[in-house]
């Protein structure tokens, strides 16, 4: 247990910081999960758009790096485009 004052505070800011990074993880994943699940091509296209909203979101926030919120926003762009050109 810490002794400190600036210790105790310093973990009071990383349970804080935890908790808002998670929320916004979380919230990011969810989006991603819609994505996949949706089964028409404007449901995806709505679904992809939300996704790479929150995926943007987290990278601002700096929960992921940018090269992985690229990553992540290129493999939504090719799940669609796979799902578009299979269904039409």
């Amino acid at each position: 247990m810490a002794h400190h004052l600036h210790t105790k505070k310093a973990m009071r800011q990383t349970v804080k910081r935890n908790r808002r990074n998670r929320t916004t993880k979380s919230k990011m994943k969810t989006a991603i999960k819609q994505f996949m699940a949706a089964d028409t091509a404007e449901g995806k296209a709505s679904a992809m758009k939300e996704a790479q909203r929150m995926i943007d979101r987290a990278a601002k926030k700096n929960v992921i790096h940018d090269n992985a919120a690229a990553h992540r926003k290129s493999q939504l762009a090719r799940a669609y485009n796979s799902f578009v050109t299979s269904h039409t």
